[in-house]
């Protein structure tokens, strides 16, 4: 995490107590309204890419926002890993928990050949369940992962160091304490 991107930190509006009290949402809809706000989110992810990419894979919903400027941007495709049941055609899918029951996301079966060198991307990385579940899938795919990219990380839940420990690289623009 560079501590140099105070000017994206404070493009990102903190609504505490939502959706519940206790909690501090940080909302990126202020981020995204910013056009060069939006703009130095996009060249300072892409920036921090390592090595050859030849797809980038957006986590549903927000990582297909930043995801797809940052597959422009590395001039690469742009994987899609959405909730089972909303892609058409023969798709894999990956189970994971959530603090109350389980969800499944999926990607086309097709959607990279084996070996491809992929960048995930999302808004957020908190506990970690879905971007681990989207390694996971990715790497069921033949894919090799190699890089995690987020515009928040919340360290206090985990999930970029749960991502660490299964050997993935993990960068976000901008920490908050608290969840």
């Amino acid at each position: 995490m560079a501590s140099d991107n105070d000017d994206i930190r404070q493009r990102i509006r903190t609504i505490p107590d939502f959706p519940k009290p206790g909690i501090m949402f940080r909302d990126i809809t202020t981020l995204l309204l910013d056009a060069e706000g939006l703009q130095l989110t996009i060249e300072r992810i892409a920036g921090q890419v390592e090595g050859r990419v030849d797809l980038v894979a957006g986590i549903e919903a927000r990582g297909f926002l930043f995801g797809a400027a940052v597959a422009v941007r590395l001039g690469t495709g742009l994987l899609l890993v959405r909730k089972d049941g909303k892609l058409p055609g023969a798709t894999i899918a990956e189970d994971y928990a959530l603090e109350y029951g389980n969800d499944r996301i999926a990607i086309h079966a097709d959607a990279c050949a084996p070996g491809a060198r992929v960048l995930l991307v999302d808004d957020l990385i908190a506990t970690g369940g879905t971007a681990r579940a989207a390694v996971r899938l990715l790497r069921k795919a033949g894919a090799e992962v190699i890089q995690a990219a987020f515009v928040v990380d919340l360290p206090e839940l985990g999930g970029a160091d749960a991502l660490r420990g299964d050997g993935i690289a993990v960068n976000a623009l901008v920490a908050f304490d608290g969840h």
